[in-house]
């Protein structure tokens, strides 16, 4: 089986998976949609778009964390033993990559409608915006991914995650803020090209460097 059909095969067990026990997405949604009231309640109204801007992002930020952290984790060790005598470790984490990213971009577009209906939406360029939240959906999921499959061979995954994560997140952040801050101003989009350059070189490296490093801690 080459790589191309064993990633697919991975991310259609996934999502099979998934559709059948729903449990995980339910309670992400479950966290986005309440933690957007929370906000509402405890905001009321956001007029400083700077201010709607960044709690948007705080908001994605957390939630995926919570969605992708468990990756690894939830694999038991027995299947994981099946999927090393069957299959190749860059199939294996390109598989968890896409689906991460899938599942990163429908948490994205309910947070993204949930929280422009209970706030008003005061973005100056709609479609700019969303391809802030796209390229920062797959970022989020690629940078996890990564972390994630790192700290599942540690015996401390939630401190290891969060030190090995957090050199990446918060210049991605600061990134991905400002091109949302120039969809929000409705500035001309010519000036968001080099945001969104830096955005897709992220993406590339992190994903060259998950399948250099992944086969290495995949033996152990």
């Amino acid at each position: 089986m080459n790589l191309l059909k064993e990633v697919k095969t991975l991310v259609h067990k996934d999502l099979i998976l998934e559709w059948r026990s729903k449990h995980a997405i339910n309670s992400i949604i479950l966290y986005v949609v309440s933690t957007v009231f929370v906000c509402y309640q405890a905001f009321k109204t956001v007029d400083d778009t700077l201010m709607w801007n960044a709690l948007f992002w705080i908001i994605l930020l957390f939630a995926s964390i919570n969605a992708i952290s468990r990756s690894f984790v939830q694999e038991s060790q027995y299947r994981l033993l099946y999927y090393y005598a069957i299959t190749s470790p860059k199939a294996i984490i390109l598989s968890k990559i896409i689906y991460n990213t899938l599942l990163m971009i429908l948490l994205s577009v309910i947070a993204y409608v949930t929280y422009s209906l209970i706030f008003k939406n005061p973005v100056g360029d709609p479609l700019l915006y969303f391809v802030a939240v796209l390229l920062g959906s797959i970022s989020f999921a690629t940078v996890f991914t990564m972390v994630s499959g790192i700290s599942s061979k540690t015996g401390n995954n939630s401190t290891i995650m969060a030190i090995l994560a957090f050199p990446v997140i918060i210049p991605l952040l600061i990134v991905l803020i400002k091109l949302a801050n120039n969809a929000l101003q409705g500035l001309d989009r010519s000036i968001s090209f080099s945001e969104i350059a830096v955005l897709l070189a992220i993406n590339v490296i992190t994903i060259t460097i998950s399948l250099l490093l992944f086969p290495y801690l995949w033996r152990d």
